[in-house]
């Protein structure tokens, strides 16, 4: 994939975005894990796939990288909050699970805003 001027503009807001999101997050979770949050599934997780899929229709044209990088970015985060352990491994895999909704959310905002601006014009 070669990188473009939107394709590097998004990854660099995704990043900035995410990092400020899970750090938050980390900051508010006793040990530093976002996934360990008493309100993950509930509220943490659900703001997470939005935050997805407004940088998936921001950035349309690679979405699904959005999903992608905002979900591995816990793994970082969490490293640098609490370090890295034995489990570091688990925590990747689980990121990569979690991403995929994320990605299938953030293509499909950046699908419809696509669609938008090709019936707009």
């Amino acid at each position: 994939m070669r990188m473009t001027g939107n394709l590097l503009a998004a990854s660099a807001v995704t990043l900035k975005v995410g990092v400020v999101f899970w750090v938050l997050v980390a900051w508010r979770t006793p040990g530093g894990e976002p996934w360990d949050a008493p309100a993950f599934w509930t509220v943490v997780y659900p703001i997470a796939l939005v935050i997805a899929a407004v940088l998936g229709a921001c950035f349309p044209r690679h979405a699904w990288l959005s999903g992608l990088l905002l979900m591995l970015l816990q793994v970082p985060v969490v490293a640098v909050m609490s370090g890295v352990g034995p489990l570091s491994l688990a925590g990747l895999v689980y990121a990569l699970v979690l991403a995929v909704p994320a990605m299938a959310i953030a293509a499909a905002a950046g699908a419809l805003r696509r669609r938008l601006q090709s019936a707009s014009v």
